[in-house]
């Protein structure tokens, strides 16, 4: 069975910006800065990776745009490849198309407890 969907858990580098498309679409946009595991450190001085998200639902778009640079998230969606042309060249990238977007506890701060 053929499926496309991720989750990442990271940082947001910085805050959500609206955008309204020249069609009247809306979406949220945002940097999601997810660290490599030690596996692919060692093949790589890449520490991290940054993937461009996009959230398109109201009410999640609402809810993002709330979350502040620095926060932990898990976000889970589907992987779309976009295209665009940049003087006159062409350009792609992959991107998330959110569907879930969730503050998570930063694993790196312990409770004293």
């Amino acid at each position: 069975m053929d499926t496309n969907t991720v989750t990442l858990v990271g940082r947001l580098s910085a805050a959500p910006s609206a955008l309204t498309l020249p069609s009247g679409d809306e979406l949220v946009s945002f940097r999601l800065v997810v660290p490599r595991s030690s596996a692919a450190r060692r093949r790589s001085k890449q520490t991290v990776d940054t993937f461009e998200c996009s959230v398109w639902p109201a009410k999640l778009r609402r809810r993002v745009l709330k979350l502040e640079p620095g926060a932990t998230l898990r976000v889970s969606g589907e992987l779309r490849r976009r295209f665009s042309r940049s003087g006159g060249a062409p350009a792609s990238w992959v991107s998330v198309d959110a569907a879930l977007v969730e503050p998570v506890a930063d694993p790196s701060v312990r409770s004293s407890a």
